[in-house]
């Protein structure tokens, strides 16, 4: 489980996001980021039962992100993070093509997957499969106990005309319009802080997985 002190931590940080508060409080996140880290590996071991292009073996560092912000070329300032994040796939966090990801925000956490914003050679074949498959596409993500869970497909990024290829009344042409294929599922505090946790999130991951081969099928 996600200790109340990880989201305590998480609260005082967004409150005091400065190097000095985070040099006194060091000790603090390196718990905070172990809690995670042993977290992610429970997770791996349940991903890696119903998902077999992720090894059991995986090394949770490789998923979990640092809590470091790159503000070179951003225009907030603030130098951490104020979550942890977590990726999972064959090469964890590192992932072009589809995969997983666990958010740990205090009133914001959630559980996600999918292929966001993948490059143009990427998205050209998901728009393809989707194209080839359209009827397998719908039985995805129009199943009840999945829209249940996870709703529709996120629509933030979405060209406003037709992709290059398609016409307006291709059956898919909203999908295909879609410069994204993500879901998002939210958890609230008390669901990660239970002790049924780790087996809430892999369970939710189950339930995306049809939608993860869907894609990886299209971009392999």
């Amino acid at each position: 489980m996600i200790k109340s002190d990880t989201f305590k931590f998480l609260n005082d940080l967004a409150a005091n996001n400065n190097r000095d508060w985070f040099q006194l409080n060091k000790s603090r996140h390196d718990d905070a980021r172990l809690n995670v880290l042993e977290f992610a590996g429970k997770v791996i071991l349940g991903l890696s039962k119903f998902d077999h292009t992720i090894p059991s073996s995986l090394d949770p560092k490789d998923c979990v992100m640092r809590i470091y912000r790159d503000i070179r070329f951003s225009k907030v300032k603030t130098p951490y993070k104020t979550n942890f994040g977590a990726g999972f796939s064959q090469n964890g966090k590192k992932f072009s093509g589809a995969g997983y990801y666990l958010h740990i925000q205090p009133e914001a956490s959630f559980i996600a997957g999918g292929c966001w914003m993948p490059e143009a050679d990427l998205l050209k074949a998901i728009r393809q499969e989707i194209d080839y498959n359209g009827s397998d596409f719908r039985a995805i993500i129009e199943d009840p106990s999945f829209m249940k869970y996870y709703g529709s497909l996120e629509s933030e990024y979405k060209l406003k005309t037709c992709p290059k290829g398609y016409d307006q009344d291709h059956p898919e042409i909203e999908f295909l319009k879609l410069k994204s294929f993500t879901f998002s599922h939210k958890l609230n505090h008390t669901e990660l802080i239970h002790s049924g946790s780790v087996e809430q999130v892999v369970n939710g991951f189950a339930k995306l997985n049809p939608f993860i081969a869907f894609l990886r099928n299209a971009i392999a």
